[in-house]
């Protein structure tokens, strides 16, 4: 089984009976599920995953009137718990595990993500977040939310992301796209700096990944996680193998070149298929300029378009 079925599985066998017996009045106010940082949180776990980090657990979140009145309690009785469950114990912490399981605050596990303890308010910060903290603020299961508070602002980061912020976001996809993949890639190779072609290269592979997720309004997860999660999705998900082999695989320049322009002529595509913009041409820059004029909030649309 894999790490979220794990922790459903530990937490329907030991967890929700120890909840049931020494929590039976406070149980219609405690969350719980399997969210955040991790492989597991993703579905992407796999056996060399559980070489750190990986242990049976789940996690319990209370509102900060609930931690004081019995979180303490509550954080013995987790404890207590099986160490091992289905063959797997914690063998080790890595020096940035995640740390993730037991017992929290609702605003302590957002404010990890957002710097507040909610959903982001203003543009402002929807804009500084990176996308893998969106990501795995809205990540995993929710086994159990009687409150419904911590799944409100669940939601609240999933589907809120302010239309001007996004369309934002995608410009400057966009913009570095042409930038990067169009435009400097071969510049680089004709001066002979093959080291300023790999970065070029890799900054349109990485926009061009944010660009696919946006336009599936969808957060990009961690980077080693981009591609995996990217063939999920419906909008462009198909193109994920050959954005990774621009990395990796040992092709030519003109082939690399040829890659680069048909990737940027499906995310046109797109943009015109979903009626964002009309068709310009094949260079994309043109394109990021028109998604930024869509933006309404003159100071966000002001702002520089590469972010």
């Amino acid at each position: 089984m894999n790490g979220l079925e794990l922790s459903r599985a530990y937490y329907e066998e030991y967890g929700l009976p120890m909840l049931k017996e020494q929590f039976g009045k406070e149980l219609d106010r405690i969350a719980v599920g399997l969210c955040g940082h991790g492989s597991e949180c993703f579905g992407f776990d796999d056996e060399i995953s559980r070489d750190h980090d990986f242990e049976p657990g789940f996690c319990l979140w209370l509102t900060e009137e609930d931690e004081r009145a019995f979180g303490f309690r509550l954080f013995r009785a987790y404890r207590r718990l099986p160490k091992e469950y289905a063959g797997v114990r914690l063998v080790e912490q890595s020096a940035l595990g995640s740390k993730t399981r037991g017992v929290h605050t609702i605003g302590e596990f957002y404010s990890y993500y957002t710097g507040r303890p909610g959903a982001p308010e203003t543009a402002e910060e929807w804009l500084r977040i990176p996308s893998f903290f969106l990501a795995e603020a809205t990540n995993g299961e929710v086994f159990a939310d009687p409150l419904g508070i911590f799944t409100r602002i669940r939601e609240e980061i999933r589907f809120g992301m302010p239309r001007d912020v996004r369309l934002k976001r995608l410009a400057s996809a966009l913009f570095l796209m042409a930038q990067t993949g169009q435009y400097n890639f071969a510049r680089c190779l004709s001066h002979g700096e093959r080291g300023g072609a790999a970065l070029a290269l890799h900054e349109f592979v990485k926009n061009a990944a944010e660009t696919i997720f946006l336009l599936n309004d969808a957060y990009a997860p961690y980077y080693k996680w981009v591609f995996r999660a990217m063939r999920r999705l419906p909008l462009l998900g198909d193109r994920s193998g050959e954005l990774e082999s621009l990395l990796w695989q040992a092709e030519d320049d003109r082939a690399k070149i040829e890659r680069i322009e048909s990737l940027s002529s499906s995310v046109i595509a797109c943009l015109v298929g979903r009626g964002l913009v009309s068709f310009r041409g094949g260079y994309l820059e043109p394109y990021a300029f028109c998604i930024n004029d869509l933006i309404e909030d003159s100071s966000l649309r002001n702002l520089p378009v590469p972010l």
